[in-house]
């Protein structure tokens, strides 16, 4: 054996010379792959600079330094770049996307929590959406809850100050106005917390509605995340 069979380690082979170049390769790589991290998972064109133990899962397409390393793990070590396949149930946090990750055997899955060998799952995802708040007594966004989706809740914060005659305001979808929250602040930092008492199933893409109160907007930005979970299908 040249390497581990899990983690891809190298070994000490027998009368090796330079013994510290393999046991520091096989730190590096572990350093790299304990608790693991991902910068991205899709990035296709590799930083300018190796950070020292940074990791990044290659895409399809990559280039340059990444050429040919399709599926793999990249990870910074001594200004350059070491590669380690993962395995099926591998995990990982993806920081671009605020997402765990399971590997499937070929891919990582994003926010999968279960994940059958056919790929049929439960996921548990967040969909953010900065809203500029409009002129008039509702506002809404674009469909931001996605279709077959089961809520959790949204939670917002105001992040640009409402501005208008409105004292609150309340958050919610068409049709059932603030089920997420109302009597809201106005100011910049006022937040809700719509947690949902029974999650709700959404099987059309949806969209949410802030309603004014005691008045109408004139502006303001709110950032708003809806918490949900959704299925995935088994392959045929």
């Amino acid at each position: 054996m040249s390497e581990t069979a899990q983690l891809g380690l190298p070994l000490l082979q027998p009368a090796q010379a330079q013994k510290h170049v393999t046991v520091n390769e096989a730190m590096a790589r572990l350093d790299g792959l304990v608790q693991l991290v991902l910068q991205s998972v899709t990035r296709s064109t590799p930083p300018l600079t190796a950070t020292e133990g940074q990791a990044w899962g290659v895409p399809a397409g990559a280039i340059n330094e990444w050429a040919g390393q399709a599926g793999r793990v990249a990870i910074g070590v001594n200004g350059g770049w070491t590669f380690v396949q993962p395995k099926a149930g591998w995990r990982a946090h993806v920081l671009d996307r605020g997402e765990h990750a399971l590997h499937d055997g070929s891919a990582w899955m994003l926010g999968h929590l279960t994940l059958a060998p056919s790929g049929a799952g439960v996921r548990i995802r967040v969909v953010e959406v900065d809203h500029l708040v409009g002129a008039g007594p509702l506002s809404t966004t674009g469909a931001v809850i996605p279709s077959h989706a089961l809520v959790l809740g949204v939670t917002a914060r105001v992040i640009g100050d409402m501005t208008g005659t409105l004292t609150s305001w309340s958050l919610g979808n068409p049709g059932a106005t603030g089920r997420f929250g109302s009597g809201l602040g106005v100011s910049a930092g006022s937040y809700a917390r719509g947690l949902l008492s029974s999650p709700m199933a959404f099987y059309t893409p949806t969209a949410l509605e802030l309603v004014a109160q005691g008045g109408d907007f004139a502006g303001g930005t709110v950032r708003m995340a809806v918490h949900y979970l959704d299925l995935t299908l088994p392959t045929g």
